[in-house]
């Protein structure tokens, strides 16, 4: 599967994406709002063997993709729309950047592709976000390609020896539609 943006392509990962993915996903700064306190090569390749077994699946239910520059074919990321069965109406959406590629934009496009897919080809009725309360950046893509802010839960989230709040953002397709320039 491949999505095409203004700057980027998303598409379905492949065993070569381990080593870029790596790389990004050992940095500190990247690591802040992540599970993990280190990465290793048989971790990512893991995670990357998982996300192309949900790419075989029939019929899918999971979709997560690679963030690459289209300019450069630089993987910089990845993006995902996620349902608990197939066929369901309801999906999260969730995005990764490395970190020298963050305050670019690129989060907001990769998000709002999601979106279209999700609405426009997956017929969903309803898409979910939820980050870190701290991660204010995540906060502001969520904010900025329309979802809306349905509340925080209070430590609902243990992370890396304590409990983090989490803010929760949804759309549905309604709302979505509402976005759409009128033909």
């Amino acid at each position: 599967m491949i999505l095409h943006t203004e700057r980027l392509i998303l598409r379905d990962f492949d065993e070569r994406d381990w080593k870029p993915t790596l790389e990004y996903q050992s940095d500190p700064e990247f690591l802040l709002f992540n599970p993990w306190t280190h990465r290793t090569e048989m971790d990512v390749r893991s995670l990357i063997k998982m996300f192309i077994n949900w790419s075989r699946e029939h019929p899918r239910k999971k979709y997560q993709l690679a963030i690459v520059l289209r300019e450069s074919n630089q993987l910089i990321g990845n993006c995902g729309l996620r349902m608990n069965h197939a066929h369901a109406e309801v999906a999260d959406l969730g995005y990764e950047l490395d970190r020298r590629y963050w305050r670019h934009g690129y989060a907001t496009e990769a998000s709002q592709a999601l979106l279209a897919f999700g609405f426009e080809q997956l017929q969903l009725h309803r898409i979910w976000a939820y980050c870190l309360a701290e991660n204010i950046a995540s906060a502001h893509v969520l904010e900025k390609v329309g979802m809306r802010y349905e509340g925080s839960q209070l430590e609902s989230e243990w992370l890396k020896g304590r409990w983090w709040d989490t803010l929760q953002y949804a759309m549905l397709d309604r709302e979505w539609q509402s976005l759409r320039p009128h033909s």
